[in-house]
């Protein structure tokens, strides 16, 4: 392999990415309200070794050191999340000490020349509007445009790229559907509407960051994968059609081809209560479909379903539930591959799959 073969093609960036609980710490400093995460962790038996975020790496004292290393790795790029809870106050109104710290992350980061892409929704849902019913509620589409705007009139002129929402996907299966992550609800029924007004969140975002408006690219970043069944049975063929239209149709079709994804038959009652998402107006799926400057996909491995509950205690690399122990499908392994220390297979070849599908 001669050095050619590995030189990266002009443009190329290379980054890293956070998000503002896994590494920020400092959860009650700064004015900072508790989020659906601080909730979900400090429920006892949750979290396998009892940590959760109230130190974390300490990113809110240190991110200086941490922009530094950064610049010591070459970095182009740096993505992070702003915690919700962080900027805006219960009341709606911009908590002034997380506009100053955010402030003075993004200059440190314009100062060692890595340009800032900010995540405005990682997860980590207020919790005073979770108690309201959070991504259950259209109301909390409209609170979410609020604090986009607010972001965006703080940082617009200075940040490079803006994702409206982290992984749609994952928060609406892992932490409604399956109780594995936050607000750790497990309500198959719940799915399709969290979906719904997630994608009103977005368009909603979107919108509020052109009127600001900001300087930077919009977009929106979700998780895809190759969903295969595990067998030639028509109910794994089944599943691993579910598991690929919630995974990359459900948020994808909506976001980019401006049109209702329509959920396969056959697959129990999620598979007829997401038919709701069929019903959307011409209004929201004009609102859902909102012109964006880049779509980020985040592929980690590709997935082999098979239909019935996983054995019991297994659940799936993001965790184990009892919701998880009573879905209607499972992950299977990859034995031809090799894994990474979260049991992920390690596969890059299906990349390429994922994107020209």
């Amino acid at each position: 392999m001669s050095s050619d073969d590995l030189a990266l093609p002009p443009g190329f960036q290379i980054g890293a990415a956070t998000a503002a609980y896994q590494i920020e710490g400092a959860v009650a400093e700064g004015g900072r309200t508790p989020s659906t995460w601080d909730e979900f962790a400090a429920r006892p038996g949750t979290i396998l070794d009892g940590s959760d975020g109230s130190v974390a790496t300490d990113h809110y004292h240190r991110f200086r050191e941490d922009v530094a290393l950064m610049r010591e790795l070459g970095l182009d790029v740096y993505r992070f999340s702003i915690s919700w809870t962080r900027l805006v106050r219960p009341d709606g109104t911009p908590n002034p000490e997380g506009v100053a710290f955010y402030d003075a992350l993004i200059d440190e980061l314009l100062g060692a020349g890595i340009r800032p892409m900010a995540t405005l929704f990682h997860w980590d849902t207020p919790l005073e509007l979770e108690r309201r019913g959070g991504w259950r509620r259209r109301a909390t589409a409209k609170r979410f445009a609020e604090f986009a705007r607010i972001a965006g009139e703080a940082f617009g002129d200075r940040v490079d790229a803006w994702v409206t929402i982290n992984e749609a996907c994952t928060v609406t299966l892992e932490g409604y559907g399956l109780d594995v992550h936050a607000p750790g609800l497990a309500s198959e029924l719940a799915i399709p509407i969290v979906a719904r007004n997630l994608l009103l969140a977005h368009g909603l975002a979107v919108q509020a960051l052109r009127e600001v408006p900001v300087a930077g690219r919009i977009g929106i970043t979700n998780v895809h994968t190759v969903s295969v069944p595990a067998t030639d049975s028509p109910r794994d063929a089944a599943y691993a059609e579910l598991f690929d239209f919630l995974h990359n149709r459900l948020y994808a079709d909506p976001v980019l081809l401006g049109r209702n994804p329509t959920p396969p038959r056959g697959v129990g009652p999620l598979g007829a209560a997401l038919g709701i998402l069929s019903r959307s107006s011409a209004r929201d799926r004009a609102l859902m479909a909102q012109p964006l400057d880049f779509y980020g996909l985040n592929y980690y491995f590709p997935s082999r379903i098979a239909a019935g509950p996983p054995r019991p205690g297994t659940g799936n690399p993001d965790g184990v539930s009892e919701a998880m122990d009573r879905a209607p499908f499972h992950l299977q392994d990859w034995p031809e591959f090799e894994q990474t220390g979260f049991g992920w297979p390690i596969a890059p070849e299906y990349l390429g799959v994922v994107l020209e599908n």
